[in-house]
This record gives C-alpha cells, structure tokens and sequence, in this order.
C-alpha cells in the first residue's frame, strides 16, 4: 500500500462521517421546506375560507363586523372584518368585546361543575336544599342535574318579562307546574339553567357576577370577559345592531348574568377554546371543572347533553349539526334517552354552542381530538344553521377534509 492509498484508506471513515452528516442535514432541510410549505398552505386555505364565508355573511345579514378565532393542530389564528361600531368607524379586533348569549350559560356551567369539585354542591341535590323557600313545589324537588340540562320538564325558554325583582321570581318558581315528566324531554331554557347558575353561586354563599369576574374568569386567565363591561373597557364593547339597524346593547333581566349576560373577545374565547381542550396549562381543579362539562347525561335525536355543550359523536355531518341546532331543536320539547350512568367525557366529538342577544350572534364549537375548533362572534343576530355551515365548512377545509370523518 502506497502513501496515497494509505492515507485515503485512513481518512475513509471520517469522510463517510461527513457524507451522512451532510445526507442527514439535507434531509433535515428538506423535511423543514416540506412542514414549512404545508403550514403555509393550510395557513392560506384557512384565511380563503374565512375570508369567503365572512364576506359571504356579512353581505346576505348585513352584520357589521365579524372575528373568528380558529385553532388548527392546537395553533390559533384571528380574523377580523368590517366594525364594532358604525358611528365611530371602529374596525373590529380580537380584542373587541361581543355579547355572547347563550354561550354564556358554559361559564355558568363549569361554576356549576367547580362548585361540585369543591364540595358545595351536588348535582344530585335538589333545589329547595339552597332556596328553602321552593319547599314542597316541583320546582323545589326538582334535582340540579335536571335544571341544567333543560329536563326538568318544561320550564320556559325566558323567564316571564313581567317579573322584576327577587320575590316575584321565587314566587313564580314556587307556583310552576311540569309539563311534561322530569327526564322525558328536553325544552331549551333560560329559566331553567339560568337558577341552576344561580345556585352554584349560592352554594358558595357569592353572588354570580362576583364569583365569575372575581374567581372563576381571572382563574382562566380571561381578562377582557366580563358580565358588566368596566368603563375603562367601554371603547372596546360593540354596539349590536337589531334588524332595524340601529345600535342597541343587551337589557337587563331576571338570571340575565347566568344565561346569556357573558361578554367577551375573540382572543379570549379562543383561549377558552384551548382551555376546554386541555391545551393549555390550567389549575387541576379547574381543568376538571372545564372536562366535567362534557359528561352525557342524555341523547336527543341528533346530539349528547352535556352541562350547557352539546356533543355529537364522530363521525357526523353537516346535517346532522344543522338539525341540532335548528329552530325546532331550541323551541320545540325533544324526547330524550337519559345516560345511567352519565356518559363519560369523549374527545371524538364535534363540541358546540350558540348564542344570540338582539344585537349580537355568537357560535362556538371545537373537536378535542382534533386539538381544533372555532370562534364565531358578530354584532348581528343571524340565523344558528348560518354560523354552523360556516364553521363546519371552514374546519373542514382547514383539515383537508379530516374534521369530521374521523
């Protein structure tokens, strides 16, 4: 062996070191492009998508202003359109503050769940053991459970107009008879779920506006949500705008605060989105509390009850939500098959909740499984189906096709 040959053969390993370092680095390099590339891409499906569906919106509701807070793979996004307010020309962000309607009643919801993981309350309790005064009526033997899930047999979808202080509606709850039998059917209700809010308060001996501004928000780390807007916070409240088009803002009502008085922003409810998927880090008691929301506790036609979420296993479809969520659904009783016992927590499932005030319309919706889920919030009462078609759409186009069918 020649010098040459011998000091080629001795530089052999250390310059296939180098060849599999380099092979390695390129690989590396082009697995990066390719993620890079497709995050780009999805990024760029997402923002068509919205941008289409929120034109499409706000052009056939005449709604002002829109934004959307979309988690995809566990990474959120904002999309912001037209105004929160016409007279000022103030263009709508994450942070401008919507009403949320109904949403409101998943806060009310896990303050429920919480004070159960506290020990104040028990779902199985019954409602004359916090409000002695309902002793020896339906309403008062009635169990919690039942009071949050809309089956204690027909209570209203609004508490009566005409009942303007604290004895007036103990009263009216005192002489309310069924309907129809405890766990028969479900009848979507203010009434109902709004003194179940009510108790959870009571439970903790707080008032409900406290214990959510004081406790239970701050605990989410939901700084721009409140049920009364602070006046340094004014200049971000939206003002609705009713069919009328005039600018109008939520009244006051008897369980407003528990049933539809939340108010939020688009970056807030999506880190409440990621919170209900375990996405970020939450105090134990509290993520409990959030989890404990999606237990079933009956089935309707087309969806699971949950504590103010409704869940639809996967797979499903566009119409499947669409009947959930429709007119008939909320107005109309629906036969239920009740779960002995609950049905445990699932992350398959299509999650959802809508809201509406006069002025403003509000959906939200998430797939655990997922790790993604949408925020719709518009200064515009619109129909329910109409939120539902764009977010499945918009979900399903964000994942290829792979939100539901799965």
């Amino acid at each position: 062996m020649n010098a040459f040959t011998s000091t080629l053969t001795a530089q052999k390993p250390s310059m296939q070191k180098t060849l599999l370092g380099l092979t390695l680095s390129v690989l590396l390099s082009t697995l990066l492009i390719s993620e890079t590339a497709q995050a780009a891409s999805t990024n760029d499906r997402l923002e068509q998508e919205v941008d289409k569906q929120a034109k499409k919106l706000m052009s056939q509701y005449q709604i002002p202003g829109m934004a959307f807070g979309i988690i995809v793979d566990g990474k959120p996004h904002f999309y912001n359109y037209g105004l929160s307010d016409k007279q000022r020309n103030q263009p709508v962000s994450e942070h401008t503050i919507f009403e949320l309607g109904s949403v409101s009643k998943t806060f009310a919801a896990t303050l429920a769940s919480y004070s159960e993981l506290n020990g104040t309350l028990s779902l199985d309790d019954t409602a004359d053991k916090y409000i002695p005064h309902l002793k020896n009526s339906a309403i008062g033997n009635t169990e919690l459970i039942n009071l949050g899930t809309y089956s204690a047999g027909g209570l209203p979808l609004q508490v009566p107009e005409d009942i303007e202080n604290n004895k007036e509606l103990l009263q009216y709850y005192k002489s309310w008879q069924p309907e129809f039998p405890v766990n028969s059917s479900r009848l979507y209700s203010n009434a109902s779920i709004g003194l179940f809010g009510h108790i959870a308060a009571l439970s903790m001996d707080t008032d409900f506006t406290e214990l959510m501004e004081n406790k239970l928000l701050p605990s989410l780390g939901m700084s721009n949500t409140f049920v009364n807007v602070p006046t340094d916070k004014m200049g971000d409240y939206a003002f609705g705008y009713n069919k009328a088009d005039e600018p109008i803002r939520v009244n006051p009502g008897m369980l407003d605060a528990e049933a539809y008085g939340i108010k939020s922003t688009s970056a807030d409810m999506t880190r409440y989105l990621a919170m209900n998927m375990g996405l970020l880090p939450l105090d134990n008691q509290m993520q409990q509390a959030l989890d404990n929301n999606r237990k079933g506790y009956y089935r309707t036609n087309s969806f699971t009850q949950g504590l103010a979420w409704e869940m639809y296993p996967l797979p499903t479809t566009l119409p499947t939500l669409l009947e959930g969520n429709s007119t008939d659904t909320i107005l109309k009783p629906q036969p239920i098959q009740v779960n002995e016992p609950p049905a445990p927590i699932r992350d398959d499932v299509w999650v959802n909740k809508t809201g509406s005030t006069n002025g403003f319309g509000a959906y939200i919706a998430y797939v655990p499984a997922k790790k993604t889920g949408i925020v719709i919030l518009a200064n515009k009462n619109y129909p329910n189906t109409e939120r539902v078609k764009a977010a499945y759409t918009i979900l399903d186009r964000a994942l290829n096709g792979e939100a539901l069918n799965e």
